[in-house]
């Protein structure tokens, strides 16, 4: 596994999140952190590549905590930006087209067909890192987006069962746990 890769990458996301640019606060650096966790135990899990996954996982989100306003297609964007990224690494091609389509593929608001072990675990650590990313869903509800509290409540918890129900039948079932606890907490 290429270390210098993923701690370059990981020291160039967390500087992304601190500008004043990123509209979502350091909240969506943990959401990140907790993608490269939940993406990590996935690949283990269902013996993907751990090194796409985990580059994958750190990028993701790269260009909506660039520039906000690429937010709405920032699966397409950040594969591009990804691509930029690993060519100066000379990172090989056919690893950085996974780690693209990794990207390409991890909304799970776009319904894309995921062609790989890393895309679905990509996919499904992006909705998992939710039910770990609680106070960050509620800064975007309540600060970001200035709701109230009964509004803010019921906004997490749509996307919470939104999150849910994209992922994978396998991971559902392995993360049904995680998700019961972070939907009691918004009771």
């Amino acid at each position: 596994m290429r270390i210098d890769i993923l701690q370059d990458i990981q020291r160039e996301i967390r500087y992304r999140c601190e500008q004043p640019s990123n509209r979502f606060g350091m909240g969506v650096y943990e959401h990140i952190k907790a993608v490269v966790k939940n993406g990590a135990l996935l690949a283990e899990r269902y013996g993907a590549d751990q090194e796409v996954v985990l580059i994958a996982a750190w990028l993701h989100d790269i260009a909506s905590i660039t520039d906000y306003s690429l937010y709405r297609n920032h699966h397409i964007y950040g594969a591009k930006m990804a691509w930029e990224i690993l060519s100066k690494w000379g990172y090989g091609e056919e690893k950085t087209a996974l780690v693209q389509r990794c990207i390409q593929n991890h909304r799970g608001s776009v319904s894309l067909e995921k062609g790989s072990l890393e895309e679905i675990c990509i996919a499904d650590a992006d909705a998992m890192a939710h039910f770990d990313s609680l106070p960050s869903l509620l800064y975007l509800a309540y600060h970001e987006q200035g709701m109230e509290f009964e509004e803010g409540r019921d906004f997490v918890r749509r996307k919470l069962e939104r999150s849910f129900q994209k992922l994978s039948l396998k991971s559902r079932e392995f993360c049904q746990d995680k998700y019961r606890q972070a939907m009691n907490i918004l009771i």
